[in-house]
């Protein structure tokens, strides 16, 4: 009984953010809305999470998630009321820079397809940068991990040309190539780049020399060492270094899209900007956060599958 009311704890603050978004008018100050988008955006949590309440008596883990998870959840549905009185209802901060949430969330239903084409855009432009990148880094990683004298020539160059901000090279890059596309590409690249090398050539070089000693002893080449001994015991460090650079990518991505594109998140939060629509560039950097933050869970998620017995160590 205790468990099932502290799993309750999120709809106490989820109604009160509904009671007070309907019994409150908004502010005079503030630029009427299309609608109640704020209120259907919490009734659409609610329903969300009455249907986890409901699984959770079925599933015991889904339980503990829930119960574990319950007062965060709820103090999170009161700050985002209290951000929401002290914005579309008092006018407490400049409207001009914080518009009403139902502004706020009415851009995703106004701007829906656009939006949908910004999401297509960048995240093509994410996947390629990342695949450029990831591949190279992983393979540029294995040099330098297993070989010397590779490490001696090319350990140099990553460690200065590593450190620079990839946004930092945009005026060169649009000389060095011919489309702006090709140069937003080389940037989320570049930003994928060094910590995938970073981290595989030093997940490889802190590989115990016993386990390449056995490998030797057991006639086994350098090819196969490197793909059955190395690559294995550093897979913890690379996947860490995916980690950093999927956050470095969604960094580079608003600065990227600046150089010609006509379509991508951060495109879309620069125009928006411009014209000085803070509506919408809230809206689009809630969609940069929830797309960050599912592509960062997914990498967890193979990591915990495919290095079980590193499962939990270290969580997002």
């Amino acid at each position: 009984m205790k468990q099932t009311l502290k799993k309750a704890l999120p709809f106490l603050g989820l109604g009160f953010a509904a009671v007070t978004d309907r019994a409150i008018p908004n502010s005079t100050q503030q630029p009427e809305a299309d609608g109640p988008y704020f209120f259907y955006f919490l009734l659409i949590l609610a329903a969300a999470y009455l249907l986890a309440f409901l699984c959770s008596f079925f599933f015991q883990g889904l339980e503990e998630k829930l119960a574990h998870k319950a007062p965060f959840l709820a103090g999170a549905a009161l700050l985002v009321a209290a951000i929401n009185l002290a914005i579309s209802k008092f006018a407490l901060l400049p409207v001009l820079f914080f518009p009403c949430l139902d502004r706020v969330f009415g851009v995703f239903a106004a701007d829906r397809a656009l939006l949908l084409r910004c999401i297509l855009a960048s995240g093509k432009l994410l996947i390629i940068g990342f695949l450029i990148g990831g591949g190279l880094g992983f393979l540029t990683g294995v040099l330098i991990g297993f070989s010397k004298k590779a490490s001696y020539w090319i350990s140099p160059i990553m460690k200065f040309v590593g450190p620079i901000p990839p946004t930092s090279w945009s005026p060169l890059v649009l000389s060095l190539f011919t489309t702006a596309y090709a140069a937003s590409v080389f940037m989320v690249a570049l930003a994928v780049w060094f910590p995938v090398t970073l981290m595989t050539s030093s997940g490889i070089q802190n590989v115990g020399n016993s386990y390449f000693e056995v490998a030797s002893t057991l006639g086994a080449g350098k090819f196969h060492k490197i793909c059955h001994v190395a690559i294995p015991a550093a897979m913890p460090s690379i996947f860490l270094g995916i980690f950093y650079a999927t956050c470095s990518a969604f960094v580079t991505l608003v600065t990227a899209e600046l150089l010609g594109a006509d379509a991508g998140l951060g495109w879309y939060l620069n125009w928006e900007k411009s014209m000085m629509m803070y509506a919408n560039v809230y809206a689009g950097l809630i969609l940069i956060a929830v797309i960050c933050t599912l592509a960062i869970t997914l990498v967890f998620k193979l990591k915990d599958h495919v290095l079980v017995w590193q499962r939990g160590v270290i969580k997002w």
